[in-house]
């Protein structure tokens, strides 16, 4: 963001701005939706969670994909961050590990845009605990 020196900068940094917010709380009907979530929790963030969810939001908006791209705290896949959780409209979401900008890519391009996996699918655990 540069300088501001007329009325009219300043009306196309509040667009933009606008535009980029939509793309995160457009959440008239999520449903209907591509959902990101991006876990943002202290070892996502040491990761490049933050560079992820930036590319997401920009991309998305670029390639013109309606989603509503969301931060969340820790998923518990520390081990894989940065992690993002895509839930395409009539899918079960699925969680992807050690996601950079060029996994966000292919995660856009095939997943979101042509429904093929991508590479570093974290798989659903299972496993329950049992109250005793």
């Amino acid at each position: 963001m540069g300088q501001v020196k007329s009325l009219d900068d300043l009306r196309r940094i509040k667009e933009d701005l606008q535009q980029k917010m939509k793309l995160r709380e457009n959440s008239n009907d999520p449903e209907s939706l591509v959902q990101i979530k991006v876990a943002m929790a202290t070892c996502g963030i040491a990761s490049g969670a933050k560079q992820v969810m930036d590319f997401f939001v920009e991309e998305m908006d670029k390639r013109n994909i309606q989603a509503v791209i969301t931060q969340t705290g820790c998923m518990g896949y520390c081990f894989a961050e940065p992690t993002v959780e895509v839930t395409i409209p009539g899918k079960e979401p699925v969680v992807f590990g050690y996601v950079d900008a060029k996994k966000a890519d292919d995660i856009i391009e095939k997943y979101i845009k042509n429904g093929e996996l991508v590479e570093g699918i974290i798989p659903v655990n299972y496993e329950t605990i049992e109250k005793k």
